[in-house]
């Protein structure tokens, strides 16, 4: 994509989260994030909320308001959320506890303090990638899938999973349930006000459609749909008989960067082919790889390696020069400990990776039915990314 114009090149670098080698930081900040985050879950209410009272054809807002909204609602959870539960967005427990509080009641997801420990203990220790990890249980239990399974089979378990009312009841009860146990009092006095007083307001203004509407669609099926498609990328599956699972190379190699977009078409095709290969690069562009950056892999998700690498980092924020900077270092260093950076692009193909991985994993490790003598964790938690 660098044959395109240079105006467009920082656009595309924060669309497709690969950075160039000559491009300088774009100078993010925690608050810069918290900010944008917010103002678009503001600004997708306003405009789902203007849709309906218009009605007629304007409720076709309602489909912007939903994006915009959710967009927002995921970059708090996937970004916000994560960085506060590694005491790493502001880095200080105060404020960090504080957000994290907010943001589990707002959006009704695990409790602060309980994904805190179990984030940090199950899934970025030596329990990575294993029964333990939140993410492997959310695999077996959640999605049904094991090894063994074929491409074409996981992948039609989870679309159909998305489609599934039941899934999705499931899913709603599971984050109720894993936000009320252990939450904190801030966390639900803060659910109580906040969703006591959204339900006082609708009923007596006789407005439940767009409370319905609004907020709780983003809220429950479309943040469950988004969810679950990130789970299927977040990580690889370990290749049966590695031995060595303790080093930073081995827990470097299950996570990649997720890049997005396709490499534009050769200048040197015929002019008809050239026309065609363009229309077909633009309708891409514009409705596969653009709801796949905005509504599933948000924020610093496709470069979630680099994360894992440096779960700590003071420069977390401007992910995509972080990112950058330490691939290419890695790349020239030659340390054993720092293997060369994996990417994947595009979120169909990195799913497929994902359950590549899964297939050929050790079916005895990853034995649904031994969980209950590994991990502690409630199967109904099995649901949070």
């Amino acid at each position: 994509m660098t044959a395109l114009p240079r105006v467009l090149q920082y656009p595309l670098t924060v669309f497709t989260g690969k950075a160039l080698p000559e491009q300088e930081p774009l100078g993010w900040t925690p608050t810069f994030h918290l900010l944008t985050a917010t103002a678009s879950m503001v600004v997708g209410v306003l405009l789902g909320t203007l849709g309906y009272a218009l009605g007629g054809a304007c409720l076709l807002l309602l489909l912007p308001g939903w994006a915009v909204t959710l967009h927002g609602m995921r970059n708090l959870r996937m970004m916000i959320y994560h960085q506060c539960s590694h005491r790493n967005m502001y880095r200080s427990r105060t404020p960090d506890r504080a957000i994290g509080h907010a943001i589990s009641s707002l959006l009704v997801i695990q409790n602060f303090q309980r994904y805190s420990r179990e984030h940090v203990s199950d899934h970025h220790a030596t329990h990575h990638m294993t029964l333990q990890d939140p993410t492997v249980q959310a695999f077996l239990v959640s999605l049904g899938m094991h090894p063994g399974m074929t491409r074409r089979q996981m992948w039609r378990r989870l679309l159909g999973k998305l489609v599934s009312p039941r899934f999705h009841l499931a899913f709603a009860v599971s984050r109720v349930r894993s936000f009320a146990k252990e939450s904190a009092r801030t966390e639900k006095a803060t659910v109580l006000g906040l969703y006591g007083t959204a339900v006082l307001a609708t009923a007596l203004t006789g407005t439940w459609p767009a409370l319905l509407l609004v907020w709780f669609v983003p809220l429950v099926p479309l943040f469950q749909i988004s969810n679950t498609l990130r789970l299927c990328v977040k990580h690889t599956f370990p290749e049966p008989g590695i031995e060595d699972r303790r080093s930073r190379a081995y827990f470097a190699s299950l996570t990649n960067a997720i890049f997005i977009g396709d490499r534009v078409p050769s200048p040197a095709l015929p002019a008809g082919r050239r026309a065609l290969a363009w229309s077909r690069w633009t309708l891409r562009l514009l409705f596969v790889h653009a709801p796949a950056r905005y509504l599933v892999l948000t924020g610093d998700t496709v470069v979630h390696d680099y994360h894992h690498r440096h779960p700590r980092s003071a420069d977390w924020a401007d992910y995509l020069f972080a990112r950058r900077q330490d691939a290419e270092e890695a790349a020239a260093s030659g340390d054993r400990n720092r293997p060369p950076y994996h990417e994947v692009w595009g979120l169909v193909p990195a799913i497929s990776h994902v359950f590549d991985s899964l297939a050929a994993a050790d079916a005895e490790e990853f034995d649904v039915n031994r969980l209950r003598s590994v991990s502690k964790r409630e199967l109904f938690a099995a649901f949070d990314d």
